[in-house]
């Protein structure tokens, strides 16, 4: 740890990153990265069903194309250094959709920050879906749907 001097010597200051990684070279954090801090963000918030509920094309075309974490995730940097975000979701039904994305909101900012020292300036989540989370269970845990056609 290094000391700068202030008025009082007694007091100890951390480095920042500058200090600390100018000479030694840059870090950069691969978008592939950010995109899977999103998507562990997002899953934490209560009422996220799925992350990347895109339509069927869409999500075939995702399948195949990307990685896990950056399903249903878009991550671009702007010219300042902040992160452009875009998270598709399906929500759980009953759930308020506008305070459940802002939440999602939320999580993502705060865990961008704490994970990377960056800041996302924009931070668009699109709900793709609204699901049931569970089918209805009968006493011999064989799926049941008790929709208007059951009967």
């Amino acid at each position: 740890m290094t000391k700068k001097k202030t008025n009082s010597d007694s007091d100890e200051s951390i480095p920042t990153f500058s200090e600390e990684s100018g000479n030694l070279g840059t870090i950069r954090i691969n978008h592939s990265v950010v995109a899977g801090i999103v998507r562990l963000a997002t899953q934490s918030v209560k009422g996220v069903i799925n992350v990347g509920g895109a339509g069927v094309v869409e999500g075939l075309t995702d399948f195949f194309a990307k990685k896990e974490s950056e399903r249903g995730v878009s991550v671009t940097e702007g010219e300042d250094g902040t992160y452009q975000i875009e998270v598709r979701v399906v929500l759980r039904f009953g759930v308020d959709l506008a305070k459940t994305g802002a939440l999602i909101q939320e999580a993502i900012r705060d865990q961008i920050l704490s994970m990377t020292g960056n800041h996302a300036s924009i931070i668009d989540v699109v709900i793709d879906d609204i699901k049931q989370e569970n089918l209805d269970r009968d006493e011999d845990g064989e799926d049941t749907w008790s929709g208007p056609d059951s009967e």
